[in-house]
């Protein structure tokens, strides 16, 4: 009993005095009685626990050694000065390529919006105008690198099947018309859409508005407008008046592209509000006529610059539906005539024109007292509305 007793004190004071050495806290619980002195002497299995507070790795087998605790040559302290870990630690595995996650960050200002199809709501203002309006229109939204939150729609004019085989209300108040056109004036009806002209060469003048359209279209997206497009095929079943309330819900401009149906090659204009008390005193045009005619000078001053043939001051006062119904800038921008050149050049050019014309208006304040400039010329050719 005597020796079973040394040799278990013995024990605990070596393995005291290792703890401490080692910088670590614990405490070590031996089995008293005979089969902590078996285990000992190895005639039983003596059975351990260990509680060991490290800052370091946990050793295996319950014990740790006093070159486990020596701090790794050369190792550094952090700021609350413990020692960094030892040299034999396991190397934390790199990632591969594969594995790896790269995280995509864009600006917080920018986000992917989804181009959206416009169809036609009868409760909107005016709606009960319209008689042809199953079609749908389409809004682009520009991807470029510096958007300008600025949609312009743009309307290829005509093109919209059996629309000259019925009437619209000219005007919202249910007024006539104060300048000729296709309908002439003192009419308060007229048709909801006109088949247009036929170019020279045989084109109908639908198929030369939509060419155009589709060029001012990319251009303005690349330059970072986003787009409502009326119509992008032959035909849309949009009356005048559905084009004009797409475009004031959805739209910061509208510009309708036409051909004139004159044969001298006159080159561009904007048909401006007329100059009538009466007509300009009618909502919405007394709220926005102003507007319009700003939209359509800088759209000729655009033109101008881009080396655009332009008809003298480039505008003609006509009463139209579409003016009479808009509440956002809007114009009727007739490009040229049935003899004019439609090449890709020429196309590009009236496209480039167009655009500068857009950034012209969006750029500039309106004159002071808002006086609009005077109109060319009352002398036109029929035109829609």
């Amino acid at each position: 009993m005597i020796y079973r007793h040394f040799t278990k004190t013995i024990l605990a004071a070596v393995l005291s005095l290792t703890l401490f050495l080692t910088g670590c806290g614990g405490s070590l619980l031996l089995e008293s009685g005979s089969d902590a002195a078996e285990g000992v002497s190895g005639n039983s299995e003596a059975e351990e626990s260990v509680s060991i507070e490290d800052t370091g790795n946990e050793d295996n087998e319950g014990t740790s050694s006093e070159e486990d605790a020596l701090p790794e040559a050369g190792g550094q302290e952090d700021s609350s000065g413990s020692e960094a870990g030892p040299e034999n630690s396991d190397p934390v595995p790199e990632e591969s390529e594969e594995e790896k996650e790269i995280p995509v960050i864009a600006p917080e200002s920018f986000t992917v919006r989804e181009d959206m199809e416009i169809t036609f709501d009868p409760s909107w203002t005016y709606g009960e105008f319209s008689v042809i309006n199953s079609g749908t229109a389409k809004l682009y939204y520009s991807h470029a690198a510096a958007p300008k939150d600025i949609t312009v729609c743009i309307n290829a004019g005509h093109g919209t099947q059996g629309g000259s085989n019925v009437k619209t209300q000219c005007h919202p108040d249910g007024t006539p018309k104060v300048t000729g056109g296709t309908t002439a004036a003192g009419e308060t009806r007229a048709v909801a859409v006109s088949t247009g002209m036929d170019f020279a060469d045989g084109t109908p003048e639908r198929a030369g508005n939509l060419a155009l359209a589709l060029i001012v279209k990319d251009k303005l997206l690349e330059d970072g407008y986003n787009v409502l497009m009326i119509r992008e095929t032959d035909d849309v079943q949009l009356d005048n008046i559905a084009r004009t309330l797409i475009a004031n819900e959805y739209a910061d401009c509208h510009i309708a592209i036409h051909y004139d149906s004159t044969s001298s090659d006159k080159g561009a204009y904007f048909m401006s509000v007329p100059n009538v008390s009466s007509y300009r005193a009618m909502e919405p045009v007394a709220s926005h006529w102003e507007e319009h005619d700003r939209l359509g000078h800088s759209i000729i001053e655009g033109l101008r610059s881009a080396g655009a043939k332009v008809m003298g001051e480039g505008s003609i006062e006509m009463d139209l539906t579409q003016t009479s119904y808009s509440t956002v800038p809007s114009i009727d921008l007739e490009v040229g005539d049935k003899t004019s050149d439609r090449s890709e050049e020429t196309l590009n050019t009236l496209a480039d024109g167009i655009v500068a014309g857009v950034n012209i208006f969006f750029k500039q304040k309106p004159a002071a007292g808002g006086e609009p400039s005077p109109a060319d010329s009352t002398e036109s050719s029929p035109a829609e509305g």
